[in-house]
């Protein structure tokens, strides 16, 4: 059996003898939407799958676009501004290390 692949509109029969036309299209979405969508999937108690519902995405594409963000985070340097600590620094707090990215994600180590 031959299976023919194309980009034309995908036809699908209907009962009625007519038939219905769906023309699938790719979204291209920025960097900003991207990392909007992933960081709703960090909020403490966010299901995935109703992040990737609320954004007609499926949850494998936000899950390849996580991994696209780790591997270019981990492929190079990022500046790091170092401050001096502050005399009145907390016990708990000594050795404490506190990364604050442009887009707004802190990394406590």
């Amino acid at each position: 059996m031959d299976i023919e692949q194309s980009n034309e509109p995908r036809m699908s029969g209907r009962g009625d003898g007519g038939a219905l036309v769906r023309v699938e299209r790719r979204r291209n979405w920025s960097d900003e939407e991207k990392l909007a969508i992933l960081k709703e999937t960090t909020v403490p108690g966010a299901i995935v799958s109703a992040v990737a519902r609320r954004h007609s995405v499926g949850t494998g594409q936000l899950y390849t676009w996580r991994k696209q963000l780790l591997r270019g985070a981990m492929a190079g340097f990022v500046p790091v501004e170092l401050a001096s600590s502050s005399p009145a620094a907390k016990a708990r707090e000594v050795g404490r290390i506190e990364v604050r990215g442009r887009c707004g994600l802190t990394v406590l180590v």
